[in-house]
């Protein structure tokens, strides 16, 4: 089997999935900087522990990883529980994609990731979305990686506003009425739910108009994307394991039936 992980600035994804990609589980825990690699072996051990799989099972794994500093205690972690050295996305790794240029090693993994799994799964030209700590739009097309966009997530632009402005409350993030609050807090929610939906439908009409044609896929991913793809006007398929799925293909793309890296 093999183990997917993808490191974000605020939550881990932990995958595991059967050799021809069939999920066994998929899970999160916070992201925790500057731990130690038996700290990351204990967390990997209780969510293997209560999906009621068997780390000794994984014969491979692939880590994204957004958090240099977790890096190499996150390998040396898996290591340690599998026996296996894992995979990292970055310099060195098949993608099968055709990065620009002037984007090279600038790629984020889950970015790089989630492009394999889209252009796997959809046809283009195709526009991806992850709605995540930070937002961030990409093209493809012809299975070259045109460009990307990149904005303060959904969460991030809330903290933001209510840090930086002393009379707006912290506040959770629910559905208002309508787009016109009646109230400071359903204000608040208003903007921060149809003002991020509207910014989502107005970049992919810039991308397209970037692209020159209308994209046949857009896709979205990410944590934030069940509260803002609701209140978008434009037709999104919303792909939650498609980080996963991307981590699982570019561990095919690297390794054997061995395990060894080709």
């Amino acid at each position: 089997m093999i183990l997917t992980i993808d490191v974000g600035n605020t939550t881990t994804a932990v995958g595991l999935l059967e050799d021809d990609g069939r999920r066994v589980f998929r899970s999160s825990v916070d992201t925790a900087v500057h731990c130690s690699a038996d700290h990351y072996a204990v967390e990997l051990l209780s969510v293997f522990l209560l999906n009621g799989a068997d780390i000794h099972a994984v014969s491979g794994a692939m880590i994204s990883c957004v958090v240099p500093p977790l890096e190499r205690s996150l390998a040396a972690a898996v290591t340690r529980l599998t026996g296996k050295a894992p995979l990292v996305v970055g310099p060195g790794i098949r993608t099968g994609l055709n990065i620009r240029s002037d984007l090279h090693n600038q790629l984020g993994g889950d970015i790089v990731a989630s492009s394999v799994a889209a252009m796997a799964r959809y046809p283009g030209p195709l526009i991806v979305i992850d709605l995540g700590t930070a937002t961030t739009f990409s093209l493809l097309r012809e299975g070259v990686y045109e460009g990307c966009a990149i904005l303060p997530g959904v969460r991030l632009g809330l903290e933001a506003l209510s840090d930086r402005a002393a009379e707006l409350p912290h506040i959770s993030i629910e559905t208002p009425p309508g787009p016109l609050g009646r109230n400071t807090i359903d204000a608040m929610r208003a903007g921060v739910l149809y003002g991020n939906a509207g910014m989502v439908d107005s970049m992919i009409d810039r991308f397209e108009d970037a692209c020159g044609q209308p994209a046949a896929t857009v896709v979205a991913t990410g944590g934030n994307a069940p509260l803002i793809l609701p209140h978008c006007r434009r037709r999104i398929v919303h792909d939650p394991e498609l980080l996963q799925q991307g981590l699982y293909l570019l561990y095919q793309k690297n390794c054997g039936r061995d395990g060894r890296r080709r």
